[in-house]
């Protein structure tokens, strides 16, 4: 079968990813075949440079993300290890692309590297498309506010908490997503019912602090207060939590996937004197929370 594919490792699946979505979907039904974006189990680097590469999202997000706001038939995943390190561009090219996948237009943004020693480049792609008689479009890089687009500076933002300036960028509110987990009770009992689940260690964990934030569960989105960090003032916990206080939910969500969206930095984590003086700041994050959550639009990705 003939495909217009999309090629990038797309972390994060932002705005500078979205031109490129849109032009191959735009190509796949003009030219009457399906779409497929083609990307990598893992960060490249990670065999490359042998370094971990905290990620925006995990696989199935970037899956679900590409499907869902941009309509792409196909998402596949092609395995990251030194075989495909090794490979030569042009084999790559021949083998993958063309031969088994039935590639008939490509799309690539502009620093598009790949193959042996990233010695493929989007213009050398465009060069041996064209000696084979089959498309390839080249999307140039992508500005906002006088800054590209990019997996890394979306992080770096993410990082340092800025979760709305994060949202600009990816053009949908940052989340993560996980099963709710028993935490150690101390909320319910003398502060706030909470829902905890796990940081992803894959993931790059937002700033340590206080969110609005709101939360997908079992269909129906609530306001929220998110703690991300390891609660000093009852106990410092080993492993990063993200601990959630859903505005008028009551009951029990251990085992529930919870889908937990960034809209603000309220501020940082503290350690508080006592649990009085903690039960008091929450009070007020969740008015501040409630104040800015009155006038959001709702989450994108549900």
């Amino acid at each position: 079968m003939h495909h217009v594919i999309a090629l990038g490792f797309f972390d994060g699946v932002h705005m500078g990813h979205a031109a490129l979505m849109k032009r191959t979907r735009q190509l796949a039904e003009h030219l009457g075949v399906p779409s497929m974006a083609l990307t990598f189990d893992r960060h490249p680097d990670e065999i490359v440079k042998e370094i971990q590469v905290p990620l925006l999202n995990t696989t199935d997000e970037r899956r679900e993300i590409i499907k869902k706001r941009f309509a792409i038939d196909e998402v596949r995943f092609a395995v990251f290890d030194r075989e495909m390190m090794t490979t030569p561009w042009e084999r790559y090219v021949e083998d993958t692309l063309i031969s088994e996948l039935g590639a008939i237009h490509l799309v690539v943004g502009h620093d598009h590297r790949f193959g042996y020693m990233g010695e493929g480049t989007a213009e050398k792609l465009q060069k041996l498309c064209k000696s084979r008689g089959i498309g390839c479009d080249i999307i140039p890089k992508v500005e906002l506010n006088g800054v590209t687009v990019s997996s890394t500076y979306i992080r770096s933002l993410i990082a340092e908490g800025d979760a709305e300036r994060a949202a600009q960028y990816l053009g949908y509110r940052h989340f993560i997503t996980g099963e709710a987990i028993p935490g150690r009770g101390i909320g319910s009992k003398a502060l706030y019912a909470t829902a905890n689940i796990a940081m992803p260690k894959a993931l790059v964990s937002p700033a340590f602090g206080v969110y609005a934030t709101r939360v997908l569960v079992d269909g129906a989105v609530y306001d929220a207060v998110t703690n991300i960090g390891r609660n000093p003032t009852v106990g410092e916990t080993p492993s990063v939590s993200v601990e959630s206080h859903l505005l008028g939910f009551s009951g029990d969500l251990y085992g529930k996937t919870l889908r937990v969206f960034f809209y603000k930095y309220l501020r940082k984590e503290q350690k508080f004197p006592n649990v009085t003086a903690l039960k008091a700041q929450i009070a007020e994050d969740i008015k501040n929370a409630q104040a800015f959550l009155s006038a959001a639009p709702p989450p994108e990705i549900v």
